[in-house]
């Protein structure tokens, strides 16, 4: 992973913990995973590579797993803050 998009996954991580708990509510069309659309509604400077990175099966979806993943990883922070 380059210097870029680890910048990237930085600065979306300070809006990340909020979205990983609220996920019920960023979900606006309630179908339990959240889109990149929807992602940005939350973390406006969410970029489509940034998402692509996050999105580990590339369905254009996350899920719980994939948040849980990402923050597993360090590329998130723990949801309880």
């Amino acid at each position: 992973m380059n210097s870029q998009k680890l910048a990237v996954l930085a600065a979306v991580a300070l809006g990340f913990p909020a979205l990983a708990f609220a996920q019920s509510s960023a979900d606006a069309n309630g179908d339990g995973v959240l889109t990149i659309e929807e992602v940005q509604a939350v973390v406006p400077d969410m970029d489509a590579d940034a998402f692509s990175l996050l999105d580990a099966n590339g369905d254009g979806a996350l899920d719980e797993a994939e948040i849980a993943a990402a923050q597993e990883a360090g590329l998130l922070p723990p949801s309880n803050g």
